[in-house]
C-alpha cells in the first residue's frame, strides 16, 4: 500500500504522516477521557507524538496502514484508524486503533470510515476477513462494530494489559468477504 486516499462526501482518509501532529495533539490535551479504552498511552502532547511515531514505525515495516481522518462537514481533522496485523498470505488484517474528537463521535464519520476501509480491503486488496478487537467493557465501541455488520467471535479473557494498568478482556469480531458481498455492504450502505 503506497499513498491510499480513501474518500466519499463525508470523509476522506489520507495516510497519516508526522506532520498530523500539529492537526491532532489537541485532542490529546483537552478530551482525556476519550483514551480511557486505548491499548496505549495518548493523552497529552508526548503521547500523541509516541502514538504517531509508533504508528509510522509500523507502516514502515509493513506492519500498519495508519489513516488520519478528514471531515468534509467541519473541514477539520478529527480522528485516526488504521490496517494492522496484515497478514498478505492468509488475506486477513485488523482494522483498528480507531479513535475520534468528542465531536465527530455519533456523526456518522466511523460509518462512512468503515465503509471505505470494508470496500477497500476486501474489494482492492482481496481481503478475506477483516478483525476487530475491543475492550469487553465498551460497550459503546461494541454496538458500533456490530452496527457495520460484524459478527461477535467471542472473547478472550484477561488478553492485555492496557495504557491505564488494567488487564483487558478482549471481545473479538470479524466480518467476512462473502458476508461484505452478499449483505453487509448492501446494509451498510443504507446507513450511511
Amino acid at each position: 500500500m503506497q499513498d491510499v486516499v480513501l474518500m466519499d462526501d463525508k470523509i476522506i482518509l489520507k495516510p497519516l504522516e508526522a506532520y498530523n501532529y500539529e492537526d491532532l495533539v489537541d485532542y490529546a490535551i483537552s478530551q482525556p477521557d476519550i483514551w480511557k479504552y486505548a491499548t496505549v498511552g495518548l493523552e497529552g502532547a508526548d503521547g500523541m507524538k509516541a502514538y504517531i511515531e509508533a504508528a509510522l514505525a509500523d507502516r514502515a515495516i509493513g506492519k500498519s496502514y495508519p489513516f488520519i481522518v478528514f471531515d468534509k462537514q467541519t473541514e477539520k481533522y478529527v480522528g485516526s484508524t488504521r490496517f494492522y496485523n496484515i497478514d498478505q498470505k492468509n488475506k486477513t488484517l485488523w482494522l483498528g486503533y480507531t479513535w475520534y474528537a468528542k465531536e465527530a463521535q455519533g456523526t456518522g464519520v466511523n460509518k462512512h470510515a468503515k465503509y471505505l476501509l470494508f470496500q477497500y480491503a476486501f474489494e482492492v486488496m482481496g481481503m478475506e476477513r477483516i478483525e476487530f478487537r475491543v475492550d469487553n467493557t465498551n460497550e459503546r465501541s461494541k454496538a458500533a462494530v456490530k452496527s457495520i455488520g460484524c459478527t461477535l467471535e467471542g472473547v478472550l479473557r484477561s488478553e492485555i494489559i492496557i495504557n491505564t494498568g488494567r488487564r483487558r478482556d478482549t471481545a473479538v469480531f470479524s466480518i467476512l468477504k462473502d458476508e461484505w458481498f452478499s449483505h453487509a455492504k448492501e446494509a451498510l450502505e443504507r446507513k450511511l
